[in-house]
Protein backbone atom coordinates (compact mmCIF):
# COMPACT_ATOMS: atom_id res chain seq x y z
CA UNK A 1 0.00 0.00 0.00
CA UNK A 2 0.98 3.65 0.02
CA UNK A 3 0.07 5.91 2.93
CA UNK A 4 2.64 8.71 2.63
CA UNK A 5 4.84 10.05 -0.12
CA UNK A 6 7.26 12.86 -0.93
CA UNK A 7 6.60 15.38 -3.70
CA UNK A 8 9.17 18.15 -3.85
CA UNK A 9 9.79 18.71 -7.57
CA UNK A 10 8.98 22.08 -9.08
CA UNK A 11 5.88 22.09 -11.29
CA UNK A 12 8.01 23.48 -14.12
CA UNK A 13 10.14 20.33 -13.97
CA UNK A 14 7.09 18.05 -13.98
CA UNK A 15 5.71 19.91 -16.98
CA UNK A 16 8.91 19.25 -18.90
CA UNK A 17 9.38 15.63 -17.82
CA UNK A 18 5.82 14.54 -18.62
CA UNK A 19 5.13 16.65 -21.72
CA UNK A 20 2.42 18.74 -20.07
CA UNK A 21 0.70 21.24 -22.40
CA UNK A 22 -1.70 22.95 -19.99
CA UNK A 23 -0.86 24.23 -16.54
CA UNK A 24 -2.05 27.19 -14.50
CA UNK A 25 0.97 28.61 -12.60
CA UNK A 26 -1.50 30.01 -10.05
CA UNK A 27 -2.41 26.42 -9.13
CA UNK A 28 0.70 25.57 -7.18
CA UNK A 29 1.88 23.74 -4.07
CA UNK A 30 4.80 24.02 -1.69
CA UNK A 31 7.28 21.11 -1.74
CA UNK A 32 6.33 18.38 0.72
CA UNK A 33 8.33 15.42 2.00
CA UNK A 34 5.44 13.97 3.99
CA UNK A 35 2.20 14.10 2.00
CA UNK A 36 -0.65 12.41 3.89
CA UNK A 37 -4.17 11.31 2.85
CA UNK A 38 -6.66 14.14 2.15
CA UNK A 39 -3.77 16.49 1.30
CA UNK A 40 -3.24 17.80 -2.25
CA UNK A 41 -0.58 16.87 -4.79
CA UNK A 42 0.35 17.45 -8.43
CA UNK A 43 -1.27 15.00 -10.84
CA UNK A 44 -0.74 14.57 -14.60
CA UNK A 45 -3.78 13.72 -16.72
CA UNK A 46 -5.10 13.90 -20.28
CA UNK A 47 -8.50 15.56 -20.62
CA UNK A 48 -10.49 17.36 -23.30
CA UNK A 49 -10.67 21.04 -22.23
CA UNK A 50 -13.90 23.01 -22.46
CA UNK A 51 -14.53 23.95 -26.07
CA UNK A 52 -11.87 21.52 -27.28
CA UNK A 53 -12.08 18.34 -29.32
CA UNK A 54 -8.90 16.51 -28.33
CA UNK A 55 -7.37 15.54 -24.98
CA UNK A 56 -4.66 17.83 -23.67
CA UNK A 57 -2.02 16.78 -21.16
CA UNK A 58 -2.54 18.80 -18.01
CA UNK A 59 -0.90 19.32 -14.64
CA UNK A 60 -3.53 19.62 -11.91
CA UNK A 61 -3.63 19.90 -8.13
CA UNK A 62 -5.96 17.20 -6.76
CA UNK A 63 -6.78 15.89 -3.29
CA UNK A 64 -5.57 12.44 -2.22
CA UNK A 65 -8.35 10.01 -1.35
CA UNK A 66 -10.89 9.21 -4.05
CA UNK A 67 -14.52 10.17 -3.46
CA UNK A 68 -16.87 8.28 -5.85
CA UNK A 69 -19.47 10.30 -7.72
CA UNK A 70 -22.27 8.51 -5.88
CA UNK A 71 -20.85 9.07 -2.39
CA UNK A 72 -23.01 11.07 0.01
CA UNK A 73 -19.99 12.45 1.84
CA UNK A 74 -16.38 13.33 1.12
CA UNK A 75 -15.37 11.51 4.29
CA UNK A 76 -14.95 8.29 2.31
CA UNK A 77 -11.70 9.72 0.91
CA UNK A 78 -9.64 8.58 3.91
CA UNK A 79 -10.51 4.95 3.12
CA UNK A 80 -9.85 5.18 -0.63
CA UNK A 81 -6.24 6.28 -0.93
CA UNK A 82 -5.26 3.01 -2.68
CA UNK A 83 -6.96 0.80 -5.29
CA UNK A 84 -5.85 -2.78 -5.91
CA UNK A 85 -4.80 -3.44 -9.51
CA UNK A 86 -6.45 -6.87 -9.56
CA UNK A 87 -9.94 -5.57 -8.71
CA UNK A 88 -9.88 -1.90 -9.75
CA UNK A 89 -11.80 -2.61 -12.96
CA UNK A 90 -14.78 -4.12 -11.12
CA UNK A 91 -15.07 -2.35 -7.77
CA UNK A 92 -18.01 0.14 -7.80
CA UNK A 93 -15.84 2.84 -6.20
CA UNK A 94 -13.21 2.73 -8.95
CA UNK A 95 -14.51 1.15 -12.15
CA UNK A 96 -15.90 4.36 -13.68
CA UNK A 97 -12.66 6.22 -13.08
CA UNK A 98 -10.65 3.24 -14.32
CA UNK A 99 -12.60 3.33 -17.58
CA UNK A 100 -11.65 6.88 -18.57
CA UNK A 101 -10.17 8.97 -15.73
CA UNK A 102 -6.66 7.66 -15.24
CA UNK A 103 -3.77 9.81 -14.12
CA UNK A 104 -0.12 9.75 -13.10
CA UNK A 105 1.21 10.93 -9.76
CA UNK A 106 4.84 12.12 -10.11
CA UNK A 107 6.56 11.67 -6.74
CA UNK A 108 10.09 11.58 -5.35
CA UNK A 109 9.21 8.33 -3.61
CA UNK A 110 6.89 6.85 -1.01
CA UNK A 111 7.16 5.60 2.56
CA UNK A 112 6.46 2.10 3.78
CA UNK A 113 6.62 0.62 7.27
CA UNK A 114 8.00 -2.83 8.07
CA UNK A 115 6.88 -4.62 11.22
CA UNK A 116 9.98 -5.79 13.13
CA UNK A 117 10.62 -7.14 16.67
CA UNK A 118 10.98 -4.44 19.28
CA UNK A 119 11.81 -4.26 22.95
CA UNK A 120 10.46 -7.13 25.08
CA UNK A 121 9.17 -8.84 21.97
CA UNK A 122 6.69 -6.12 21.12
CA UNK A 123 6.54 -5.36 17.37
CA UNK A 124 7.44 -1.92 16.10
CA UNK A 125 7.26 -0.17 12.76
CA UNK A 126 10.46 0.57 10.84
CA UNK A 127 10.02 3.17 8.06
CA UNK A 128 11.60 3.01 4.61
CA UNK A 129 11.70 5.51 1.77
CA UNK A 130 11.22 3.80 -1.60
CA UNK A 131 12.45 5.66 -4.66
CA UNK A 132 13.96 5.04 -8.07
CA UNK A 133 17.61 4.05 -7.89
CA UNK A 134 18.41 6.39 -10.79
CA UNK A 135 16.90 9.43 -9.04
CA UNK A 136 14.12 9.90 -11.60
CA UNK A 137 10.61 10.59 -10.33
CA UNK A 138 8.31 7.67 -9.66
CA UNK A 139 5.34 7.81 -12.01
CA UNK A 140 2.60 6.19 -9.94
CA UNK A 141 -0.53 4.95 -11.70
CA UNK A 142 -3.63 6.66 -10.37
CA UNK A 143 -7.33 7.33 -10.95
CA UNK A 144 -9.21 10.58 -10.45
CA UNK A 145 -12.86 11.41 -9.90
CA UNK A 146 -15.24 14.37 -9.68
CA UNK A 147 -17.61 14.69 -6.73
CA UNK A 148 -20.43 17.21 -6.38
CA UNK A 149 -21.06 18.58 -2.89
CA UNK A 150 -24.85 18.94 -2.77
CA UNK A 151 -24.66 21.05 0.39
CA UNK A 152 -22.97 23.86 -1.55
CA UNK A 153 -24.66 26.03 -4.24
CA UNK A 154 -23.82 24.96 -7.80
CA UNK A 155 -21.87 28.11 -8.62
CA UNK A 156 -19.78 28.03 -5.46
CA UNK A 157 -16.00 27.45 -5.93
CA UNK A 158 -16.16 24.48 -3.55
CA UNK A 159 -19.15 22.82 -5.21
CA UNK A 160 -16.87 20.31 -6.92
CA UNK A 161 -14.13 18.22 -5.37
CA UNK A 162 -11.60 16.40 -7.58
CA UNK A 163 -9.78 13.54 -5.88
CA UNK A 164 -7.38 10.73 -6.77
CA UNK A 165 -6.29 7.30 -5.61
CA UNK A 166 -3.07 5.34 -6.17
CA UNK A 167 -3.17 1.93 -7.86
CA UNK A 168 -1.23 -0.78 -6.00
CA UNK A 169 0.13 -4.18 -7.00
CA UNK A 170 2.03 -7.07 -5.41
CA UNK A 171 5.41 -5.98 -4.10
CA UNK A 172 8.49 -7.00 -6.02
CA UNK A 173 11.06 -9.29 -4.38
CA UNK A 174 13.15 -6.48 -2.86
CA UNK A 175 10.15 -4.84 -1.21
CA UNK A 176 8.09 -7.89 -0.20
CA UNK A 177 9.86 -8.27 3.19
CA UNK A 178 8.81 -4.69 3.99
CA UNK A 179 5.21 -4.91 2.78
CA UNK A 180 3.29 -7.26 0.50
CA UNK A 181 1.89 -4.41 -1.62
CA UNK A 182 3.48 -1.49 -3.45
CA UNK A 183 2.25 1.36 -5.67
CA UNK A 184 2.21 0.43 -9.34
CA UNK A 185 4.68 2.69 -11.15
CA UNK A 186 4.76 3.15 -14.91
CA UNK A 187 7.57 3.18 -17.44
CA UNK A 188 7.68 6.24 -19.74
CA UNK A 189 6.68 4.10 -22.72
CA UNK A 190 3.27 3.42 -21.17
CA UNK A 191 2.42 6.99 -20.12
CA UNK A 192 0.41 7.84 -23.25
CA UNK A 193 -1.63 4.66 -23.24
CA UNK A 194 -2.42 4.90 -19.54
CA UNK A 195 -3.51 8.54 -19.73
CA UNK A 196 -5.55 8.17 -22.94
CA UNK A 197 -9.21 8.88 -21.97
CA UNK A 198 -10.28 7.29 -25.25
CA UNK A 199 -9.06 3.87 -24.07
CA UNK A 200 -12.25 2.63 -22.40
CA UNK A 201 -12.08 -1.14 -22.87
CA UNK A 202 -11.37 -2.49 -19.35
CA UNK A 203 -9.53 -5.53 -20.65
CA UNK A 204 -7.26 -3.43 -22.86
CA UNK A 205 -6.49 -1.05 -20.01
CA UNK A 206 -5.83 -3.91 -17.60
CA UNK A 207 -2.95 -4.99 -19.83
CA UNK A 208 -1.21 -1.77 -18.79
CA UNK A 209 -1.28 -2.73 -15.12
CA UNK A 210 2.16 -4.33 -15.30
CA UNK A 211 4.97 -2.62 -13.39
CA UNK A 212 8.43 -2.33 -14.97
CA UNK A 213 10.88 -5.19 -14.29
CA UNK A 214 12.28 -5.44 -10.73
CA UNK A 215 15.49 -3.67 -9.88
CA UNK A 216 14.51 -0.05 -10.52
CA UNK A 217 13.67 0.74 -6.89
CA UNK A 218 15.75 1.44 -3.82
CA UNK A 219 14.41 1.02 -0.24
CA UNK A 220 16.23 3.21 2.29
CA UNK A 221 15.70 3.07 6.08
CA UNK A 222 14.64 6.54 7.26
CA UNK A 223 13.88 8.40 10.46
CA UNK A 224 10.84 7.41 12.58
CA UNK A 225 10.02 11.13 12.52
CA UNK A 226 8.17 10.52 9.24
CA UNK A 227 5.43 8.87 11.29
CA UNK A 228 4.15 12.29 12.36
CA UNK A 229 2.58 14.51 9.72
CA UNK A 230 3.83 17.50 11.69
CA UNK A 231 7.36 16.69 10.46
CA UNK A 232 8.10 17.81 6.92
CA UNK A 233 11.63 18.35 5.63
CA UNK A 234 14.13 16.78 3.18
CA UNK A 235 15.76 14.99 6.14
CA UNK A 236 12.83 12.58 6.23
CA UNK A 237 14.01 10.92 2.99
CA UNK A 238 17.65 10.57 3.99
CA UNK A 239 19.28 7.34 5.25
CA UNK A 240 18.83 6.59 8.94
CA UNK A 241 20.57 3.98 11.07
CA UNK A 242 19.57 2.34 14.36
CA UNK A 243 22.75 3.73 15.94
CA UNK A 244 21.77 7.20 14.84
CA UNK A 245 18.31 6.65 16.32
CA UNK A 246 19.77 5.54 19.67
CA UNK A 247 22.03 8.59 19.75
CA UNK A 248 19.04 10.92 19.51
CA UNK A 249 17.30 9.20 22.43
CA UNK A 250 20.02 9.81 25.04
Amino acid sequence: MCGRFASSRRPEDIVELFGVRQWDPAETLAPSWNVAPTESAFVVLDRVPKGGSRPVRQLRVLRWGLVPQWSRSAETAVKMINARSDTVHEKPSYRQAFASRRCILPVDGYYEWQTVPGERGKPRKKPFFVSRADGAPLALAGLYEFWRDRTVPAGHPEAWLVTFTIVTTEAEELLAPIHERMPLFLAPGSFDDWLDPGAVDPEEVRRLLIPPPPGALLATPVSPAVGSIRNNSPELTRPWTEVEHETTLF
